[in-house]
């Protein structure tokens, strides 16, 4: 929860009410905890969970999904991060994201996933899809960036279209 200070649940939890950016992590973090237990109704109680999260944050994130510590986003509006992402340490993103697979078949005998590393900052209205793909460490994806093949680490990726107007003559 954000602090230096050892460990407490009532510390805890204090800041998950207290400051409510940071209830949805609490609450992610709990139901994905419940969803990788065998038990059915840890299982129920974290789709539940998942559930009211989107409801509320308008932000989707898998429960599957593995997500290091560190997780920071900035505008709960549309993020969506696809149950087969593994996200390293201190993964930052902006409103209007998609992490996904692509529609079609990966390579036979591998399942598909996205891996991202440690230090990733991806900006608002970007797009991460594809399967088996690799993102490294300290990486900063630019705003409206769309991502479909490997990125290697220390590197910084932007989209830039220059759009032109033609103005019709006047008649």
């Amino acid at each position: 929860m954000m602090s230096n200070k050892p460990f407490s649940w009532f510390r805890t939890i204090h800041k998950a009410v207290k400051c409510p950016e940071r209830t949805f992590y609490f609450w992610w973090r709990i139901a994905s905890y419940l969803y990788r237990s065998k038990k059915r109704p840890g299982k129920y109680l974290a789709r539940k969970i998942n559930r009211h999260l989107i409801r509320n944050y308008h932000t989707e994130i898998q429960l599957s999904a593995h997500i290091g510590p560190g997780l920071k986003i900035t505008h709960f509006l549309s993020v969506v991060i696809n149950g087969s992402a593994v996200i390293g340490e201190n993964f930052k993103i902006r409103q209007n994201c998609t992490i996904g697979l692509s529609g079609g078949a990966g390579k036979p005998g591998v399942p598909p996933a996205i891996y991202i590393g440690d230090n990733v900052d991806i900006g608002a209205n970007s797009c991460v899809i594809g399967n088996n793909l690799t993102i490294g460490d300290n990486v900063t994806i630019g705003a409206m960036t769309f991502i479909n093949k490997n990125i290697p680490d220390n590197t910084v990726v932007y989209t830039e279209k220059i759009l032109k107007m033609h103005l019709s003559q006047k008649r």
